[in-house]
């Protein structure tokens, strides 16, 4: 099973797409560009909906729903935002299909079906958000509002990997508005914390914060705050984002409220969002040759028990099993009993392997009888004897060691391909042999940071929060800089 997938040091990109569907996470649909996301996935991704769900509520956002189809008149009011998605929309012309007279059988768009107005199918909701909140906020008293939805959205991508790239993908927008640039800035800063502590606490992948250039910018936005991690390959992936908006959506929907003094002012806006290319993170950040790695945070079974046994013994071990499995379950921690008699152990073992579980429990009479059992850990494929009066206890621990641990692999990982450059040479060098982040002096102009994009396909993927102003010399240009920037290659 696991054995014939590629090496990842052979070929990456072949891996990951194996990978993904050999693991029953995802497949290309019918439709082209977008994917199934299979059960054992979607168990993933609804850990992760959950958990972001309550963060964001706990501070103090409320869930809503908005239109998938947004009026192109709505789309094109703000300029820099319908001119920055146009290339992607799927637009929707017509209402009604009909017979095809000239083909039996076969249907035709009605060309008298045609709309008044064409539809676009949202690349995201800004449009359609803004043009609500126009009715809702009239007063200070309506600020500030915290609105977040779960939906699906459509890009029109002609290059489409699983995760990473569909032309639908599902995600989570959150849109604000408050009375203040100051507000609207602490809430773009505060939920870019919010998906950092995510991505570093249940997908445990080290993140750098930052902020992007303008070239990178989010179309329409007068800031844009992210979390970028490294994947095995040296490449970075972009894993969330928020922006501040200033009032330009507020400008171009007209939303205005009476402040305390009983004048007119338009709002601060916000908006931030991740997706299901976490999916693809995880899988690129962590797995290995043989299959997934999942952290326990966001594995959809975290201990799997496979009972070894001789024919007529499986019903008296599966007895002797349950309150091993209903303690387990009791502690909150998800247990599958792998008890199919069509496949041998070793078969289990490896298709477990090959989906990510993060520990598993062979099972046998003896073991039972001796007290003690095999455990063997996914991350590290060790196998430890654990006594049976204490495996609840020790479970328990295992999964909070194997959480840790796949994070600090991962940082070392990131630390180890996180190289300051002092030259273009040896900037070139570094992508080209161990890639990577590199942290290098520019002079901060669209031209400079353009040349390099177009001379290595390297990007600034940010502008690092935790980077210190430092003097210093372009290595492109040679002119002065007051601070380096992270470049890489990405997804």
């Amino acid at each position: 099973m696991s054995k014939s997938l590629p090496k990842r040091s052979e070929d990456y990109s072949l891996w990951y797409n194996e990978l993904v569907k050999r693991a029953g996470l995802a497949e290309n649909s019918s439709v082209r560009g977008c994917m199934v996301i299979k059960p054992y996935g979607y168990a993933i991704w609804e850990k992760m909906q959950r958990t972001l769900d309550d963060m964001f509520k706990r501070t103090g956002h409320q869930n809503a729903y908005f239109p998938l189809f947004v009026p192109k008149s709505l789309f094109e009011a703000e300029e820099k935002n319908a001119e920055g998605f146009a290339k992607e929309c799927a637009v929707v012309t017509h209402y009604r299909l009909q017979n095809d007279p000239e083909k039996p059988g076969k249907l035709r768009v009605d060309p008298n079906a045609k709309l008044e107005e064409e539809l676009i199918v949202r690349p995201t909701s800004e449009a359609i958000i803004w043009s609500t909140y126009k009715n809702w906020i009239q007063s200070y008293r309506d600020l500030p509002l915290l609105i977040n939805q779960w939906a699906n959205v459509v890009r029109w991508e002609m290059r489409t990997r699983l995760f990473l790239r569909t032309a639908e993908f599902l995600w989570q927008e959150g849109h604000t508005a408050h009375a203040t640039a100051e507000e609207a800035l602490a809430e773009t800063r505060q939920m870019l914390e919010v998906y950092a502590q995510f991505a570093e606490e249940w997908l445990a992948l080290p993140v750098v914060k930052g902020v992007k250039t303008e070239n990178e910018r989010f179309a329409g936005a007068i800031e844009t705050y992210c979390i970028e991690g490294l994947m095995q390959d040296g490449k970075a992936l972009q894993a969330g984002t928020s922006h501040f908006l200033g009032q330009n959506f507020a400008k171009a929907f007209d939303v205005q409220f009476a402040n305390k003094a009983g004048s007119l002012e338009y709002v601060w806006g916000t908006s931030w969002g991740v997706s299901t290319r976490l999916m693809g993170a995880l899988v690129m950040a962590h797995s290995d040759d043989e299959g997934l790695v999942l952290p326990p945070k966001l594995a959809p079974i975290q201990v799997v028990i496979v009972p070894i046994y001789k024919t007529g013994q499986l019903e008296e071990l599966m007895e002797r099993i349950r309150p091993m499995q209903m303690g387990l379950i009791e502690r909150g921690i998800s247990v599958k009993v792998d008890d199919r008699d069509t496949e041998r152990p070793g078969f289990k073992f490896a298709e477990w392997e090959l989906k990510g579980v993060p520990v598993r429990i062979a099972v046998g009479m003896r073991d039972l009888d001796a007290g003690t059992l095999e455990v063997a850990r996914r991350d590290t494929k060790e196998k430890l004897t654990l006594p049976l009066a204490d495996i609840v206890n020790s479970v328990d621990q295992l999964l909070q060691d194997i959480q840790q641990n796949i994070y600090r692999r991962a940082l070392n990982f990131r630390e180890e391909h996180t190289t300051r450059v002092e030259s273009y040479e040896e900037f070139k060098q570094v992508l080209d042999g161990k890639g990577g982040f590199v942290v290098a002096h520019y002079d901060g102009t669209s031209e400079t940071e353009e040349r390099i994009k177009e001379e290595t396909k390297a990007t600034i993927r940010c502008l690092a929060l935790a980077e210190p102003e430092e003097e210093g010399i372009c290595i492109v240009t040679g002119k002065p800089s007051t601070r380096r920037a992270h470049f890489a290659r990405a997804y």
